[in-house]
């Protein structure tokens, strides 16, 4: 028998263990496990340290983790689920091999969601037998503070599951979106990484550098994409000046249909970004610390003002 208030989350990661702490810190009781020893000991203390980092008081940081419970493996995290959300690494037989699992003993009318950033949810719900419950949530990293989950229906999803998850996210203070077809990177990593082709175009075309780049668009559109979407901002200038922007402009934009030749060169040499100290900039553990840190306290901030 399941209940309607739980929820079990499948990886106690960067993803799943702030999934589980939105849950819970909106009164339902949590699931979680992780094939990871390590990851299962340790979740508990980091969900109330990303508690705390949200401002929570020890009051709610103590009745939230009063909902939540470790287990072992996944038949126990999934008996008497009514929603199974898998937040395992991005590999397609894993998350296969995991439905399986959550397939078997979950209750039959659970709804069973898949985070994922890009990979196709069909694919990774290609072996169930009930496919009509199935479906995708892409949370942003982090799950916890970053409003939007995108819903994504595949070609089997019922609407009944559609609308369940819809509402259980909305319930937990989150942002959804309904993604009515099951594309690669579904609408929000697609918007942004058009963009990010285009910043290393223009790095790899000798146009400006990466750190004109970044300032470029923190210093101008990027201030006002959190209240102005782009379509919005297409409807504000006029949609006839932004069809005359778009006949100039288009035809020297990159559309290249793979990746650039300059990113994988940088990948090939082991620039890999923050992690290696060396991307398109140069970082130091402390500037990179400092970046993460920012990010954070701007999106706590952000919050703030727009709620």
């Amino acid at each position: 028998m399941k209940q309607e208030n739980r929820i079990a989350v499948i990886g106690a990661g960067l993803m799943g263990h702030g999934i589980a702490l939105t849950f819970a810190r909106s009164g339902c009781d949590v699931t979680i496990t992780d094939p990871i020893a390590a990851a299962r000991e340790s979740v508990v203390a980091r969900i109330a340290d990303s508690l705390r980092l949200l401002g929570a008081d020890e009051t709610e940081v103590v009745a939230a983790l009063r909902r939540v419970r470790v287990c072992e493996n996944v038949a126990q995290a999934v008996q008497g689920a009514a929603v199974v959300f898998e937040a395992a690494p991005e590999k397609l037989a894993l998350k296969q091999a995991l439905f399986a699992e959550i397939e078997a003993s979950a209750p039959a009318e659970a709804i069973l969601a898949s985070n994922t950033s890009v990979m196709p949810i069909t694919a990774i719900m290609r072996d169930l037998r009930d496919k009509g419950r199935a479906l995708g949530t892409h949370w942003w990293n982090p799950p916890h503070v970053i409003p939007l989950v995108e819903v994504i229906r595949t070609a089997d999803t019922g609407e009944k599951a559609l609308d369940g998850m819809m509402a259980l996210l909305e319930s937990a203070g989150k942002t959804p979106v309904r993604v009515e077809k099951d594309v690669p990177g579904f609408i929000g990593n697609r918007l942004q990484h058009a963009l990010w082709r285009e910043a290393i175009s223009l790095v790899e075309r000798g146009i400006c550098d990466a750190e004109a780049v970044d300032t470029v668009v923190k210093a101008s559109f990027g201030r006002r994409l959190a209240v102005l979407g782009p379509l919005e901002n297409a409807d504000l200038v006029g949609c006839d000046l932004t069809l005359d922007i778009h006949n100039t402009v288009l035809v020297d934009i990159e559309n290249r249909p793979g990746p650039s030749p300059l990113l994988e060169q940088m990948v090939a040499n082991g620039q890999l970004g923050m992690k290696t100290g060396h991307g398109f900039r140069t970082w130091t553990p402390e500037e990179a610390r400092a970046l993460r840190e920012r990010v954070v306290s701007h999106l706590r901030a952000l919050e703030g003002i727009l709620t």
